[in-house]
């Protein structure tokens, strides 16, 4: 099976709200093609792992996620034996399709890297679930145990630096989203005195938000730069009584090593600080590896990659906080994930293909 064939077959697979059809397909066609070469697990929470050659003292893996977001109407199939499955269309070399580049199709790439290669030591496969509300599978998986030395994130990396070029990202952004809860002390307007204003406090809060130092780091000559930014407010009953609540949520966009102090607006009377989400950034700590991964995206491909940046979280974080060196490599391009006319490139899924083998057969050295 080419990696177009098996790209279609796992896009064809539901895996919104519910990825167990996806990890039964992945599951049951490693260990089919893997033959004996090979050991696939399926934990509890639904993550497909697969681990194949000789023990190492460091391990290689090949990371991806099999849930998407929701679909499109127009891009489920609402009428015949193919009713409830998501369509899969190829023009123009491409295939379009919810998840073609957000990320199945990377995940095909490297299980048919998985299967191919002949690697240095002991090479690991990871689909995991649950990427799209927060890492709950990566999460669960390095709770569990999972901890490779190395790990190629198949999230998309190709037109970063020139446009059609599959490029090495060293360092993501993570995101942190928090909820500033301001309270006080209800009365009727006419009174106001009587009261404590609790949107008075929230924009007192707001304005230490909008002037916090935003945390900043140099990876890859690039400026990765983080954001704070307030991005929703609520509070008060009505138009003639003095709110004693109201809330603020606010959208940070962090950087490897720094965090924009938040936690200052807890030094106004009645205010507190919540942290709802907490994604990390990503920066690989291994240049050797970041270098030995470019070398083998350049002989994929007539283009030449670079070490880029990336501004999404992804899967990457999490191993990174636990202590894998990281990098994402894969065929999504800037604008294609979760919109409705989603696509990816075949050339580029060939590419990612070839990538992740020449590495799995040349790391660790």
């Amino acid at each position: 099976m080419n990696v177009t064939e098996l790209t279609r077959e796992l896009v064809s697979i539901p895996s919104y709200e519910d990825e167990t059809a996806a990890g039964d397909f992945i599951e049951t066609w490693l260990g089919r093609e893997a033959g004996g070469d090979a050991t696939i697990t399926r934990d509890e929470v639904g993550n497909v792992i697969a681990r194949k050659g000789e023990p190492a003292p460091q391990t290689l893996a090949l990371v991806g996620h099999h849930d998407v977001v929701e679909p499109a109407p127009s891009q489920v199939q609402d009428e015949g034996e193919s009713s409830g499955e998501y369509v899969v269309d190829e023009r123009d070399g491409r295939l379009y399709g919810r998840g073609t580049a957000d990320m199945n199709g990377a995940v095909a790439a490297a299980m048919l890297a998985f299967v191919e290669a002949d690697p240095t030591g002991e090479l690991v496969f990871a689909s995991f679930v649950g990427e799209e509300v927060g890492g709950v599978g990566a999460r669960h998986a390095i709770d569990a145990g999972f901890a490779p030395d190395y790990a190629v994130v198949g999230e998309g990396s190709t037109g970063y630096s020139s446009p059609g070029v599959t490029d090495v990202a060293v360092a993501h952004k993570g995101r942190r989203g928090s909820t500033i809860t301001a309270t006080g002390a209800t009365a009727h307007a006419s009174e106001a005195d009587a009261g404590e204003n609790a949107v008075y406090r929230a924009t007192d809060a707001v304005g230490i938000v909008r002037n916090l130092e935003r945390p900043a780091v140099d990876v890859a000559g690039d400026r990765l730069e983080g954001s704070v930014v307030v991005t929703e407010i609520q509070g008060g009953t009505a138009m003639n009584v003095v709110p004693d609540r109201c809330e603020i949520t606010v959208d940070e966009r962090t950087v490897p090593g720094e965090r924009a102090a938040l936690e200052r607006v807890e030094g106004i009377e009645g205010v507190e600080w919540t942290v709802d989400q907490d994604l990390p950034p990503m920066q690989c700590g291994d240049e050797g590896f970041a270098d030995a991964v470019r070398e083998a995206a350049s002989a994929a491909q007539p283009g030449t990659p670079e070490h880029v940046t990336k501004p999404h979280a992804t899967d990457a974080g999490w191993l990174a906080d636990a202590g894998t060196d990281c990098v994402v490599c894969g065929p999504a391009e800037p604008g294609e994930a979760h919109t409705d006319d989603e696509s990816v490139s075949i050339e580029v899924l060939e590419r990612c293909r070839e990538t992740y083998r020449h590495v799995a057969e040349s790391w660790p050295q």
